[in-house]
């Protein structure tokens, strides 16, 4: 692949109504994917509720992202792991509390964003393959399950956005490629079983992009010989698709994973090593 030099800009959607009077609850919130799709959300005029295993980075999260006050009264953070299904319950109601508590009835967007790498063959261990699967895949269905349950008991019409991954496309050598194939199938069935009722499920499958879960040096470089396009994506990228997916403008888009990869798993395995 010859050299390349890459704009790092990225064109944002301005702030713009798409969203405006709907709630979203964005698992795994505080980075990465799901940070920048909260600000796209808010800017999109929505209320969003981000996740977080820790009180602290949710602080800082939310901090960063109502940097000038513009949207108090409109973001909420939310201490929930995505592995312990046990308290779903218990921390949904909490998220529903706080929106009420800033006048807003009711959430009506799920976005199942939380997600780790690890445990791939020929090195994987039971417990990094457990914890792969119960954050990335055994908590989304039981998420979604309440969620949909959720909408459909109080009549709400809303949207399920599974974040998956390119790797839903690749040969599996790994828990966490097992687990977007998972996000894939469980997007299919969703979306059939909750059409009916006014909720429209898809998925959104980013190929490598540039986040802290795989620049983890914090390097500035975007370049990724092994992408068709020649560097990672952007977060900002996959959340302006997330804001369309949403709204109003993707209502007949239903049970689809758009693949937003640079041609990674859809025209590529080069960037992936399957050495054993």
């Amino acid at each position: 692949m010859p050299a390349r030099k890459f704009d790092v800009r990225v064109v944002s959607l301005a702030p713009n109504e798409l969203l405006k009077g709907r709630v979203a609850l964005i698992t795994g919130g505080t980075s990465g994917i799901g940070f920048h799709m909260a600000k796209a959300f808010l800017r999109s005029g929505a209320a969003v509720v981000i996740t977080g295993r820790s009180e602290e980075r949710l602080r800082l999260a939310c901090g960063e992202l109502n940097e000038d006050d513009h949207y108090k009264g409109r973001l909420f953070g939310l201490v929930m792991d995505n592995t312990r299904v046990d308290l779903f319950h218990d921390r949904f109601q909490k998220a529903l509390d706080k929106v009420g508590s800033g006048g807003f009835p009711h959430i009506d967007i799920l976005v199942n964003n939380a997600g780790v790498l690890g445990a791939s063959m020929p090195n994987a261990t039971e417990e990094a393959f457990d914890k792969v699967i119960d954050t990335n895949l055994k908590g989304v269905f039981f998420l979604s399950q309440l969620f949909g349950g959720y909408l459909k008991a109080n009549k709400v019409e809303g949207n399920i956005l599974n974040v998956g991954s390119s790797s839903c496309l690749r040969p599996a050598t790994s828990a966490y490629t097992l687990s977007k194939w998972g996000i894939r199938g469980l997007t299919l069935g969703l979306a059939k079983s909750l059409a009916p009722y006014g909720v429209t499920v898809n998925g959104i499958a980013p190929g490598p992009t540039a986040t802290p879960m795989l620049l983890k040096d914090g390097q500035g470089n975007i370049t990724n010989k092994g992408n068709p396009i020649g560097r990672y994506a952007l977060p900002e990228e996959i959340a302006n698709m997330a804001v369309v997916l949403v709204s109003p403008m993707g209502r007949t888009i239903v049970g689809d994973m758009v693949y937003m990869t640079g041609g990674a798993a859809t025209v590529t395995y080069d960037d992936m090593d399957y050495t054993f």
